[in-house]
């Protein structure tokens, strides 16, 4: 086969994505009302191969959100509910002691809810930290190891945790390893007043919407493929790059990173960066990022990954208002 004709074929096939990957949104749009940001971002998260947290008040729609997500994708999801007293065990799975058909006694490993491919890990924020670190191999391997032996994921894995604001009682704040392990952080608003009313009016009445599947898994793995496969302009590479770098203290050139920001964001957040804009290109049906999809998830991919100063909590700042602001920046030293 000629590489020309293997183009077209790979052309072909990228459309059909595209377009099934519309029918799933607009399924998923037909559900969630007045979420549309929310929605796009974490789909997003999902074509790009990460891991997605949700944060927002309860009743705004994260947990429904993400079942529908599951079952537009074709994914088999779990829900886990964290709590102040649930064990890393209850995720991952244990080994116990059973009697075998010879009479002789062994380990048998008991699966835990991780071993799916969408895992809703709810209210992750609840649970301690030695329970929320218990995903941190599983978000970054796709293993997990127990009693010194190792069990693969199913593919493809995903974590889709929710997460209630901090100022609330009895919430643990996430560590900064297992926060840079989620590619976006999606944060869902109130909605507006017609989009409430639309979701009381038909979320109460005698037939409600209810999720299908749109897509099949090796469809979204597909898709997961052709996202990587996009080219990346260099000029959307150097700025995701310039970005990142000019967000940390230690090698930025404006002074309100350098006085406000303690630590910035990592080498994998230009990754998150990088995927996140191919996986939004896609989506639009485009066939390469550009400056306005770093626009757009800058504030999503970077926000997890800052760490204020007091003074700069005290004084007001937060980080999405200085990513934007050094943004800004760079597209105008860039005209």
């Amino acid at each position: 086969m000629s590489r020309e004709s293997s183009l077209e074929q790979d052309a072909a096939r990228l459309d059909a994505c595209v377009a099934r990957l519309g029918e799933a949104r607009d399924m998923i749009a037909s559900i969630i009302f007045g979420q549309d940001d929310a929605v796009d971002q974490t789909l997003i998260g999902i074509l790009a191969g990460g891991h997605v947290l949700m944060v927002g008040a309860p009743g705004l729609g994260k947990s429904l959100l993400a079942h529908t997500l599951g079952k537009a994708l074709g994914l088999l999801d779990k829900r886990v509910q964290f709590t102040p007293d649930l064990m890393p065990a209850d995720i991952l799975g244990s080994e116990v002691l059973e009697d075998g058909p010879d009479g002789k006694r062994a380990f048998r490993f008991i699966k835990g809810p991780v071993f799916c491919q969408l895992l809703l890990a709810d209210e992750i924020n609840r649970a301690s930290p030695r329970t929320q670190s218990a995903l941190l191999q599983a978000m970054q391997e796709r293993e997990i190891s127990v009693a010194g032996y190792s069990h693969a994921l199913p593919m493809p894995f995903h974590v889709l945790a929710t997460q209630n604001p901090l100022e609330q009682e009895g919430t643990y704040p996430l560590p900064e390893a297992q926060l840079d392990r989620f590619l976006l952080e999606v944060r869902l608003a109130y909605p507006d007043q017609d989009a409430e009313r639309r979701i009381v009016a038909q979320t109460t009445g005698r037939h409600i919407n209810r999720p299908r599947q749109i897509l099949h898994t090796d469809e979204l793995i597909e898709a997961q493929g052709f996202v990587r496969r996009l080219p990346m302009p260099d000029r959307v590479l150097d700025t995701i790059i310039a970005l990142c770098r000019a967000c940390r203290p230690e090698s930025t050139s404006f002074d309100e990173i350098a006085n406000n920001v303690a630590w910035g964001p990592g080498t994998r957040a230009a990754q998150s960066l990088s995927l996140a804009c191919r996986a939004r290109a896609m989506l639009q049906g485009r066939f390469a990022p550009s400056i306005d999809d770093i626009a757009a998830l800058a504030v999503p991919v970077l926000r997890h990954r800052f760490g204020l100063t007091y003074g700069a909590r005290a004084d007001g700042f937060s980080a999405a208002s200085l990513i934007m602001d050094v943004l800004s920046k760079i597209r105008d030293q860039q005209a």
